[in-house]
């Protein structure tokens, strides 16, 4: 594991566990080499980690669309900055360059991040582990969720598993760092019944 894509809120929430954590993990991943790969805004949780990274002489890599670049909303002060056209070549550039996912606390681009890059490993696009930073229970509603889906048959629990929770960063580094990288095939259990 090499580099993380980091999903975030562009802006810090309300607790300041957020940022704290923000911090941390980006020293967490410099200290350990991981370069991070992000949406490239200097705003928020993203500016945060991405701030982190770089005071503690990591390697930092942001991609953001020309019209957030043109909000001035882009960090200028990265190792990288790559500014593509639109959210899809941003997205598939992001997942490109990183060999795992982190979705920290943020709204609802953040959760559609997440989502994708957990629907591609469920159909078995990509075998990069996907972790939640779970911090202050921010996700807890959102796992009470997924439960439910599982108990209502719409997700099998082997896809459940492959997400990895963690409240602490070098915890869920950890975490994805062990993880195999093995892919599931959603449909397998389909064809085995016909």
């Amino acid at each position: 594991m090499k580099a993380v894509c980091v999903y975030c809120g562009s802006s810090p929430g309300v607790r300041p566990e957020y940022a704290e954590v923000a911090r941390v993990l980006g020293k967490t991943m410099a200290e350990q080499g991981l370069a991070l790969v992000y949406g490239g805004g200097k705003v928020g949780l993203m500016g945060i980690v991405a701030d982190s990274v770089l005071a503690h002489g990591g390697t930092a890599i942001g991609i953001i669309p020309d019209a957030l670049m043109q909000k001035e909303v882009g960090h200028r002060g990265l190792t990288e900055l790559h500014v593509v056209r639109n959210m899809h070549e941003r997205k598939q550039m992001m997942a490109d360059r990183a060999d795992a996912f982190i979705a920290m606390p943020g709204g609802v681009g953040t959760f559609e991040e997440l989502f994708e890059t957990f629907t591609w490993a469920q159909l078995g696009y990509h075998d990069k582990p996907v972790g939640l930073l779970n911090v202050a229970g921010f996700y807890d509603g959102m796992l009470a969720f997924l439960s439910h889906a599982v108990s209502e048959g719409f997700l099998k629990q082997v896809h459940a598993d492959m997400l990895h929770v963690s409240s602490s960063p070098s915890g869920l580094l950890g975490k994805l760092a062990a993880a195999p990288r093995v892919r599931v095939d959603k449909w397998q259990a389909a064809r085995e019944k016909t």
